[in-house]
């Protein structure tokens, strides 16, 4: 194989619609033999571009990025000029406008169920503070309901919704309903998508390096309390504090140490397109940068699923 066709780290970056929502992907690193099947299941599902010359991935169904057709902002983003169909760039993180009563109230309350959960409150705690949304108790009922669950009924009450969901699944959506879209809050498509496949990708990469089930489970949690900061336009430090996640995932989410801190720095690495650096740190954990474009891959199918599911339920 030449060596410029070496397997090396690469990345998907998602590209927002004029609407500000997340609707195609465009590859980020070196075009390459080696890559992952998955990548053609994703050209089926949403459009999928690359710079320059990829055979590998024409083949996979991706197709040349239209560069005349793409706007890169870093800033806000404002109604683009008609001959604009994709949004890329770090847009989306940037500190919210001040949101409405309701808004911030929303977000609160989801923040305070996701308190409660990681505490293991009794259910009729949980149940209580539900009552207080309507929104967030709609989508619940909703989601249960919708997925059947294998129970041949239909699901009537919140207490009923917890028990059958079980403790693991309801915190997952409370996490992912703190970003789910909100009126006046142009980045939350993009947010949930973007801290979905890092989710994804923590998880996928501390099986990878053979940690066990919890772990794996504070590894997504960490991914989704990563960008936690950036959707309240608040520190991370003060809206962790309340909540009851274990030394690992502290560590990792503040000062990027520990064994999950390394796996957040590789998907960060990798983020802004440092592949030379998330390179080296695979090699430190001895995982080949053909296992990493595997989890990439899969993360960004599995952020398909869930955004779809979001935005099925509200």
């Amino acid at each position: 194989m030449n060596a410029s066709l070496a397997v090396s780290p690469v990345f998907l970056n998602l590209l927002a619609n004029r609407q500000g929502k997340p609707a195609a992907l465009v590859f980020s690193g070196a075009p390459q033999d080696g890559l992952p099947q998955a990548l053609a299941e994703l050209a089926q599902k949403l459009p999928c571009y690359y710079r320059g010359e990829a055979a590998s991935l024409a083949a996979a169904g991706w197709q040349p990025l239209p560069a005349q057709r793409v706007l890169r902002t870093d800033d806000s983003v404002l109604l683009p000029a008609p001959e604009i169909d994709w949004i890329e760039g770090d847009w989306a993180l940037q500190p919210p406008e001040r949101p409405s009563g309701s808004q911030a109230a929303s977000r609160a309350l989801a923040l305070q169920l996701v308190q409660l959960v990681g505490n293991d409150a009794e259910n009729h705690e949980i149940e209580a503070l539900l009552r207080r949304d309507p929104t967030l108790s709609y989508h619940l009922l909703k989601l249960v309901n919708s997925l059947g669950m294998g129970t041949g009924r239909r699901i009537t009450s919140f207490n009923q919704a917890i028990l059958i969901l079980g403790r693991a699944q309801l915190r997952r959506w409370l996490n992912l309903m703190l970003f789910a879209a909100r009126d006046g809050d142009l980045r939350s498509a993009m947010l949930l998508a973007r801290v979905s496949v890092r989710a994804r990708m923590l998880e996928l990469l501390a099986r990878a390096t053979g940690q066990g089930k919890a772990a794996q489970e504070q590894a997504f949690m960490a991914g989704m309390f990563s960008l936690l900061g950036i959707l309240f336009g608040m520190p991370l430090e003060q809206l962790l504090a309340p909540l009851n996640i274990g030394d690992a995932a502290q560590q990792a989410l503040l000062h990027k140490q520990g064994e999950l801190g390394e796996l957040l720095s590789i998907v960060e690495a990798a983020e802004r397109g440092d592949f030379a650096e998330a390179a080296r740190r695979l090699e430190e954990l001895q995982l080949s940068p053909a296992e990493f474009n595997a989890i990439v891959a899969d993360a960004n199918l599995w952020m398909l699923e869930v955004t779809s599911e979001v935005g099925a339920h509200g």
